[in-house]
């Protein structure tokens, strides 16, 4: 039953003969998991928080950076360097005390996703990679749980349903990730600040229809949105048997290996503090875009940009070791792999977390590190 309290907060809602009481009794108890408090996660939480979902579970490893700012709205300047999901768990009490929140402050991995998802009703999957997708859709199949699905790509984005009521699953759509050079990759490309939220809206809504078992439920059908023409199409996808029944017992588990991470050999930030003011320092190697290099760099650092790796290669040490790096270590990732795979090489190590762990770890001494300006972080 709904309280006096509940009754005026969502008045407006109990005025929609779709909805009514019993429609928001069912938004009382329904409990949802909610992965990735990013661009996605943020428009997404507060609308379900503001709606009466009754429990909001949010997992979220990352913590926020200042980059973030421009299109994570959940978050401030006197967030930076907290975890999203303890921030955002917060925010959603401020939107809504009445809703109980379930913070994890983890990424969903093949260790931890069948608790995470089993406990849960339905899934919206606001993560920016394509191992935590095939994880999340085979969970999600192997639980019987409707997965609302969301991606945003510089001015594009789409919202799928999947799984729902015997409907398609993500590899009926998707049946293969895509390799390291086809994945997009926002942080190499920029993303328009408003997209997420556009997108990150249109899945709250389809999370809430499915929930209150209202309208036409995006299932096997994708919804395409083109911010720069203000043009929207659907696009209608069939159930495949033999896709839909691939789950966590099934599936290959190189889908959900990091892209391009086999066979990546690493080095930490402070391994290579001490490396670099050794008698043979690593050759360093940054693939960001030109315009991130000038922001800030390791000194003697050499630019490759991953988009046009190939024209640079035969410069590339073949014995001496070479450190990759970029922003958070994703493109240099691909880089290694590339690198390895295409072109032979065997001497790379790629910097776990990029320039952002560079400069979390402890003090560096001034001869080694020159940075630009702090806004480029």
């Amino acid at each position: 039953m709904l309280t006096q309290e509940e009754r005026q907060i969502y008045r407006r809602h109990l005025q929609l003969p779709e909805i009514g009481e019993a429609g928001q009794e069912k938004l009382k108890a329904a409990r949802v998991l909610v992965v990735g408090a990013g661009g996605l996660g943020c428009p997404i939480l507060q609308y379900l928080a503001a709606a009466g979902v009754g429990t909001l579970g949010i997992v979220d490893a990352d913590q926020v950076d200042r980059s973030n700012l421009q299109r994570q709205i959940l978050y401030g300047p006197a967030d930076l360097g907290q975890l999203k999901a303890e921030v955002a768990g917060r925010a959603v009490q401020r939107i809504n005390p009445l809703v109980r929140t379930e913070v994890y402050t983890c990424r969903a991995r093949l260790g931890n996703v069948r608790e995470l998802v089993s406990k849960y009703d339905v899934v919206v999957d606001g993560s920016d990679n394509f191992p935590t997708r095939y994880l999340l859709n085979d969970a999600c199949v192997s639980y019987g749980k409707p997965l609302v699905s969301g991606a945003i790509y510089k001015f594009e984005g789409q919202v799928a349903v999947f799984n729902y009521q015997g409907g398609p699953t993500y590899r009926c759509l998707f049946p293969q990730p895509p390799s390291a050079a086809e994945a997009p990759n926002c942080e190499a490309t920029g993303v328009l600040g408003v997209l997420p939220g556009l997108v990150g809206t249109a899945q709250a809504t389809e999370a809430l229809k499915v929930i209150l078992g209202i309208g036409e439920v995006l299932s096997g059908r994708l919804w395409l949105f083109d911010a720069l023409t203000f043009q929207t199409r659907t696009l209608k996808f069939a159930r495949r048997p033999e896709q839909a029944a691939i789950n966590l017992d099934t599936a290959s588990t190189t889908d959900y290996a990091d892209l391009c991470g086999a066979g990546v050999r690493s080095i930490s930030a402070v391994e290579l503090r001490e490396q670099l003011i050794s008698a043979r320092p690593p050759f360093l190697l940054d693939v960001r875009e030109p315009q991130e290099y000038a922001s800030g760099h390791l000194p003697g650092a050499t630019l490759l940009p991953l988009s046009a790796l190939e024209k640079g290669v035969a410069n590339l040490p073949k014995q001496h070791p070479v450190v990759v790096y970029c922003r958070s270590g994703r493109r240099s990732t691909q880089a290694v792999e590339r690198l390895q795979t295409e072109f032979g090489l065997t001497n790379l190590l790629n910097l776990e977390g990029g320039m952002l762990a560079w400069e979390d770890t402890a003090e560096v001494p001034a001869e080694i590190v020159s940075f630009g300006s702090a806004e480029s972080q």
